[in-house]
């Protein structure tokens, strides 16, 4: 259960640091950016990416359950 709770808060943790990353390095001098003249605003865009890449897309079949499938199936 750690495992998996690690593998969704990993990529929002680095998101977060990505962004914030963005925003000391890279950055806007004037202000005038939204997202990058923030250090809040790009640490929470980069770990809403990071949530993005967290949220599982598709649950994969056992081999149980396609064997299943199949002899419903035939």
């Amino acid at each position: 259960m750690n495992k998996k709770l690690l593998l969704r808060i990993l990529p929002i943790l680095v998101g977060g640091m990505l962004g914030y990353g963005y925003y000391y390095f890279i950055g806007c001098q004037s202000g005038t950016c939204a997202i990058t003249s923030n250090p809040y605003i790009s640490t929470a865009y980069g770990a809403f990416t990071g949530l993005i890449f967290a949220i599982p897309t598709k649950k994969k079949k056992s081999e149980e359950s396609e064997k299943n499938e199949q002899n419903q199936n035939n």
